[in-house]
This record gives structure tokens, sequence and C-alpha cells, in this order.
């Protein structure tokens, strides 16, 4: 009987095959290295599916303007605001933030961008006070002061001046539209375009001229025949004779394109003002993440900043650029300013 029986054979078998493995792994048996992969491979899959996951928490923000990129502050928050709050989020956060833009109208008019961000349909809004005269009588009021800085970054320190005293100013948008302003915009100074040439404020009597809102008013002195308008009408409006010359600055007659129907533009002076504003809704701000927040703010100062240096230093190049095209460009006399200033405040 000295022989094995066939299952301890077996087993004696087993163990050989298993010894001569682990001599073939360095000592480590197949089924321990093959355990040993796996636990590696689990690990490596289970930490990146948990990085995925932090990646992935994304805050989706819908943007928008009234106005096109080719107004500046609307290209300032497409090529500033927007990639700088993506990149500095993802860098100094958890979370990613995606921007839903809609520029031109796409999302809302020009008109309804406080109703917009206020009822929720988009998140961020930029917009002109000046098309809220009944909503934000006092914000505009900038445009009260006509003939004063041409220079948009003195215009912004003024205008946040007046904020500073004046809470109200800030506080009713959270108050009644459910919005928090974050960001002041100013434009370079107003001038007036025109499709006719003129030499005497005589010659503007009954001439159909746009403005936008509150900055009508101006030229009462001038007899012309007030329009109200909006800057994506502009071209159309003017080649079709609905009004025949804008109270614009001189970034809207470029960037329009308004010297292909308005040869003549006029430095007059009537002032670079703030009336325009950045705000958020509420309700998506209260539940964003605080690191978030702050990452908004700082940019939106920045934002803010931009809109007065940039239109400054834009400002004589644009006016090249319309002497470059065949404008006529002139700058209206001392006295004939001081008439129409002393007309308006009288």
């Amino acid at each position: 009987m000295g022989g094995l029986t066939p299952n301890a054979e077996a087993t004696e078998g087993h163990a050989r095959n298993e010894n001569n493995a682990g001599r073939r792994f360095g000592g480590y048996t197949m089924t321990k290295t093959i355990r040993m992969l796996l636990k590696v491979l689990a690990f490596t899959v289970l930490a990146g599916v948990g990085t995925s996951a932090m990646a992935q928490e994304v805050i989706r923000l819908r943007i928008a303007s009234g106005h096109p990129p080719a107004n500046t502050y609307v290209a300032l928050l497409r090529d500033f605001f927007v990639p700088e709050i993506t990149k500095r989020v993802a860098e100094k956060t958890k979370y990613k933030v995606e921007f839903v833009e809609g520029y031109g109208g796409a999302m809302v008019k020009v008109a309804d961008v406080l109703e917009g961000v206020q009822s929720g349909i988009i998140d961020i809004g930029g917009y002109n006070f000046g098309f809220e005269p009944s909503n934000l009588p006092l914000h505009a009021f900038q445009v009260m002061l006509p003939f004063g800085t041409m220079d948009p970054e003195m215009s912004l320190k003024i205008a946040r001046a007046v904020y500073a005293k004046v809470p109200y100013l800030s506080k009713v948008f959270e108050d009644k539209f459910k919005q928090k302003l974050i960001a002041l915009i100013a434009d370079n100074g107003y001038n007036l375009g025109t499709n006719f040439e003129w030499n005497s404020v005589a010659d503007l009597k009954g001439q159909k001229i746009a403005g936008a809102g509150l900055n009508l008013k101006w030229l009462e002195f001038a007899g012309v025949t007030p329009v109200q308008s909006s800057l994506p009408d502009a071209y159309t409006s003017m080649q079709t004779g609905v009004y025949n010359g804008w109270i614009m600055f001189p970034s809207g007659w470029t960037n329009f394109k308004l010297y292909e129907v308005g040869k003549f533009y006029t430095e007059i002076g009537f002032g670079a003002i703030t009336r325009h504003g950045l705000t958020i809704n509420s309700a998506r701000w209260a539940k964003l993440p605080k690191e978030v927040q702050d990452i908004i703010l700082q940019v939106a100062k920045e934002y803010e900043d931009k809109t007065g240096t940039v239109n400054k230093a834009d400002y004589p190049k644009q006016i090249a650029e319309l002497k470059a095209h065949g404008v006529n460009v002139r700058t209206l006399p001392e006295k004939v300013r001081q008439e129409w200033a002393n007309s308006i405040a009288g």
C-alpha cells in the first residue's frame, strides 16, 4: 500500500504546479499575482471615478444681452468676463462653470433684460438702464448732466461715488427686481452721427434723430424730431430713412458699420455716460458656492474697470477708423457747445 491515494496524488501534483508557477513569478503564485493586479486596477479605477466625479460638479449659468458683441461691453462679456470666470473657478475650486451665452437678442431683447434676469429666464444680464425709465428712473442720472466728462474711466468713478452715497441705487435691484448688481458699465463719449451734412444747429431743426431713452432730451435745443431706437436697428433704420442720425459714441458708428449709411460724424462732446449694468438673479446667486461667488465678484470688478479703460483707449482709434472709411469727422465749435449746454440748463 506504499502509494498515495488518487486524491492525495492530485493534491501533491497541484502543490508542485503552484510551486513551479511561484518560482516563475518571483516567489508569488499565479493566483496571488492576479489578485494583486486586480486590487491595483480596482484602486486606480475608483480613484479615477472619484476625480472624474469631482471634476463634474458643473455649474451652468445663462448670460445674455440684447446687444450683440459689436457693443464693447458685450464683447468684454464674451472675451473677458466669461472665460476669466471659467478659468479661475476651474483652477481654484472643485467646481466647473459652463456658460450658455445669448447675445444680440438671442435670449432677451434690449428692453427685456431686467425682466429676463428677474424671472430667471437668464441668470446674468447686461443692459442699458435707460431702457427701464419706469423701473429704474434714477439710474440714468448722468444723462441728466450732458456735456460732462468724455473720459469713461472718470465717468465710472463719478457713478461709483454716487452709488456709494445712495445705497438705494444698488439695493433696489435686490429689493424689487430679484437680482444683484455686480458691475457698472461705461460707454465712450457720445456725439452725433448723421447721413447729412450740417454746419449750424439750425440745420438740425426738423431732422429725425434717434437716441436711447433720456438722451433724446439733449436734442430739444436743436429742434429735432426725436426717435426712440436701439443699436441693433440702427443700420436698417438709417438706410430706409426711419431717421437720419443717432446720438452715438464712435464705437457704435464703427462696430455697427454705420459709417456706410452715415458719412458725417460731429464730436459734440455730450459726455461719457455710465448707465449700463450687469446683474445676476438673486435666487441663482444664493445657490452658488461661496468661493464661486467670490470669483464672480472679483472678475465683475475687473470687468467694470475694463469698460472704462478699453473704451477710453479705443476712442481715438475709432475716430481714426471713421476717417479711414471716408466719414467727415468734425468738432463742434466750443461757442456752440456752450450755447447748447446753456439751453439745457435753462
